[in-house]
């Protein structure tokens, strides 16, 4: 009898262990998050550091940047011809390839390609330093490592996400222009004339607000495991550093996605 009840309360005991352990993981990024953003307001400031970190975060993802924005503009270009023209609105294009990256496609894609590259070594980075003791030698000499580690990168964020943002918005509107101008003969003035018409500054303002949202949530995530790397399930050593850099780009983008969904229902 007695084991009829344990495998019946099997399930249940586990779900609880889950649930837990999912709730303490959540409060160790609310609690990191939080230290980090507070020393970024607190002397001494690091500015070597984060002007480092925009550098890195920023300027090394430009390029990136640039050619998904170019793409995605040239796809919507030809996506959104097509299915126009089968309503007679084909003068519309540039308002449907603006709108498209600007409220959604811009901040979501920035934030996606920003988690791949940078978000990923960042991980990496805190996650080596863990193992190899730094973290703890840090602390040891009296160096607050949230301090020195994390605060310089969330301001990087905050930096860096809505300008590349912007480059994205501008090189995707741009893409779609040439797919338009040059492949299916769209007149330059209807598709630039469309724009101004119907893009509004609430469109261009909650994509920045999407895109500021989306720093917090990749630095804070990515950041979490890189500095925890030895509580996520691998341990220590290459195998602890590789999982809780793959934990990180993915719980990254499944936050993004889903933050996104949830930004967007208020700021329709």
């Amino acid at each position: 009898m007695r084991k009829k009840n344990n495998i019946a309360t099997s399930p249940f005991i586990f779900l609880g262990e889950k649930t837990l352990e999912i709730i303490k993981k959540l409060g160790r990024v609310a609690i990191l998050f939080t230290k980090g953003l507070f020393f970024c307001f607190t002397p001494p400031f690091q500015f070597s550091k984060i002007i480092y970190q925009i550098y890195f975060i920023g300027a090394k993802s430009l390029l990136l940047i640039c050619l998904i924005g170019s793409f995605t503009g040239m796809v919507l270009g030809l996506q959104g011809y097509y299915t126009l023209v089968k309503f007679g609105a084909e003068g519309m294009l540039g308002t449907a390839v603006a709108l498209s990256i600007i409220r959604e496609l811009g901040p979501v894609l920035t934030a996606l390609m920003i988690t791949g590259r940078a978000g990923s070594a960042i991980a990496a980075e805190i996650g080596i330093m863990r193992n190899s003791e730094q973290i703890d030698a840090l602390k040891t000499m009296d160096i607050n490592p949230i301090r020195f580690l994390i605060s310089p990168k969330i301001i990087a964020s905050i930096i860096s996400f809505p300008l590349l943002t912007a480059v994205f918005d501008v090189i995707g509107i741009a893409g779609g222009f040439m797919t338009g101008y040059l492949l299916l003969d769209i007149n330059t003035g209807t598709y630039f004339s469309s724009i101004q018409s119907n893009l509004a500054i609430s469109d261009i303002s909650g994509g920045f607000v999407k895109s500021m949202v989306f720093a917090f949530l990749v630095t804070g995530i990515c950041c979490y495991y890189g500095y925890y790397t030895h509580k996520t399930g691998g341990g220590f050593g290459a195998k602890g550093v590789s999982q809780s850099t793959t934990s990180a780009v993915v719980t990254s983008s499944v936050f993004i996605m889903a933050g996104d969904y949830v930004l967007t229902s208020f700021l329709l």
